[in-house]
């Protein structure tokens, strides 16, 4: 580069305006096809579990309450995920979508970042089973010595 064309566009720069977004305090255009947060339908899901198989970072789970019933709970670890959408073009239920919406994610604590997806009652019963201490014989045996 030669210091001529170096001028050249330097003096050009003077006379833009800033290409800076002010975006916090401006909302910006999603583009079309952005892909955010992921969306979960538990009401079209089957338990295939085709969407957690194809998942190359591991950050969906389906975790099955009873099978038989269809009642499904997704975990979907966001901290994990690399939205790539295998997740979406895999699945033949069509209950898993890219939100165009949620994609300001951001947060200073690790907790917003695990989401489960499901019925609310399921949900609830399955953070109830996960508080319960478990019970095994092991533990009775330990307790009586």
């Amino acid at each position: 580069m030669t210091i001529g064309s170096m001028f050249g566009d330097v003096f050009k720069s003077l006379f833009k305006k800033p290409v800076t977004e002010k975006y916090p305090f401006a909302e910006s255009v999603t583009p079309e096809h952005f892909r955010g947060k992921l969306e979960w339908d538990p009401e079209k899901c089957t338990g295939c579990q085709l969407c957690v198989k194809d998942c190359p970072s591991n950050a969906i789970e389906i975790i099955t309450i009873d099978k038989v019933n269809k009642k499904f709970v997704m975990r979907y670890h966001m901290d994990r995920c690399t939205f790539c959408s295998q997740c979406v073009l895999n699945c033949r239920f069509n209950c898993i979508n890219m939100s165009e919406d949620e994609w300001e994610l951001a947060s200073a604590k690790k907790e917003p970042f695990e989401v489960f997806y499901g019925r609310e009652e399921d949900v609830t019963e399955l953070m109830a089973r996960a508080a319960r201490p478990e019970t095994g014989e092991g533990c009775a045996e330990e307790k009586a010595q």
